[in-house]
């Protein structure tokens, strides 16, 4: 079972479509309630920074998220699900992220040609090849995105997957349990598919 967390911050309706799509067992969760008993988490959302980080303190899933990651289980973020594991993001000054990895989230500067949002289809280029999250998954391939705030690129070792729109910055991160994407899979057509598949197939081998 893989369990999507709902904490009222975008629709959820494509994730679940996507996720039964590929034959996997799903089911929303709007409280840590029973989350213990997934197999996995997705940790989809999209809005600001604080709105999301306001609503996951509201529903009580900050302790259960942290306990999780710490805990060494399968966990996926998408777009704000990324954002929210760092410590802070310039979109909302003086508010905690979950902190689990170091750095702030920072503004897209824009300028010639860059229209922010960041709003439409790029490529992601494979940092770690050997990622569960690209097997099957050409170098460069095409996802879609839409953000204001990116993760900077300084050469860290979690960082999976790279996308420039004006500057180089992390798209796909990657560390022991912990997978996350900036780009949205479920919008991402035949290869969104696969990279879903690739976590459920993944998530199933590390609780066997």
């Amino acid at each position: 079972m893989i369990g999507v967390i709902d904490y009222k911050m975008g629709n959820l309706g494509s994730v679940m479509n996507a996720l039964k799509f590929i034959g996997c067992e799903a089911r929303l969760y709007d409280s840590p309630d029973g989350l213990e008993d997934c197999d996995a988490v997705i940790f989809p959302g999209q809005g600001a920074f604080r709105d999301c980080m306001k609503n996951c303190e509201r529903y009580g899933f900050v302790p259960t998220l942290k306990d999780w990651l710490a805990g060494g289980r399968p966990f996926l973020g998408v777009c704000m699900g990324l954002q929210l594991l760092f410590e802070d993001s310039e979109e909302s000054p003086g508010t905690a992220g979950l902190g689990v990895f170091p750095g702030r989230v920072k503004r897209f500067p824009g300028g010639t040609g860059m229209k922010v949002p960041q709003m439409g289809w790029n490529t992601v280029r494979q940092q770690q090849v050997e990622s569960p999250l690209f097997q099957g998954i050409a170098d460069e391939s095409w996802f879609y995105f839409v953000h204001s705030f990116y993760i900077p690129f300084d050469g860290q070792e979690w960082a999976a997957g790279l996308t420039d729109f004006g500057l180089t910055y992390t798209s796909t991160l990657s560390r022991d349990n912990i997978l996350a994407c900036q780009f949205h899979p479920e919008k991402s057509q035949s290869v969104g598919v696969q990279l879903l598949r690739n976590f459920v197939d993944w998530s199933q081998q590390r609780v066997e």
